[in-house]
């Protein structure tokens, strides 16, 4: 990320929209956003396959692969990103991932740590969930993934229809959550009585 290139663009638009970029509550502005931007943007420098690499830290599985249909799910995490079409604040994001072991475990800790740094990106809701359950898929060696998200979108609460009350909510299914019935049904079983 290129922090000063930020900063010089920061400033641009605060002149373009009629600031002055001189008057003391605006002085450290660029440098603040850039900061700011470099942290809550981290995941654009990491594909996919690199963030699973990075929480892909796994444990034996005490389950029986070849039969077993358990299902770990980590619910609520917290999270934000940002639109990219607009730059607004996806917010008051829940995030729930569930899959199947297959062989092995994941710490409960990484499925949150993955949801919450493919958040860390210009992107989708959409495209969120499916990235997520793409890096779970790596990480895990299950094809067995479900994301489900839910959020207020700033470009739907702030501007334009100003609906503050509306709440997006994207599901991603995969493997035998996508194709098996029984399986689904038991997910939204689980996901209802948790």
């Amino acid at each position: 990320m290129d922090k000063e290139r930020i900063k010089y663009h920061i400033k641009g638009l605060l002149e373009a929209i009629g600031e002055d970029v001189t008057r003391e509550g605006l002085l450290e502005t660029p440098e603040r956003v850039a900061n700011a931007l470099e942290e809550q943007l981290a995941g654009i420098a990491l594909t996919n396959a690199e963030i699973a690499a990075m929480f892909g830290k796994t444990f034996e599985s005490p389950i029986n692969i070849e039969t077993a249909d358990d299902i770990v799910i980590v619910r609520d995490i917290d999270a934000f990103s940002y639109c990219e079409h607009h730059l607004a604040l996806m917010y008051d994001m829940r995030i729930t991932v569930a899959y199947i072991p297959r062989g092995k475990i994941l710490g409960l800790s990484k499925i949150a740590r993955i949801a919450e740094t493919a958040a860390k990106r210009l992107t989708i809701q959409e495209r969120l969930g499916r990235d997520i359950s793409e890096i779970m898929q790596i990480a895990s060696d299950s094809e067995d993934v479900a994301v489900f998200i839910s959020a207020k979108h700033s470009c739907i609460t702030a501007r334009g229809i100003k609906n503050v009350g509306s709440v997006t909510t994207t599901s991603t299914l995969s493997g035998r959550f996508l194709s098996d019935e029984t399986l689904r049904n038991k997910l939204y079983l689980e996901l209802k009585v948790i």
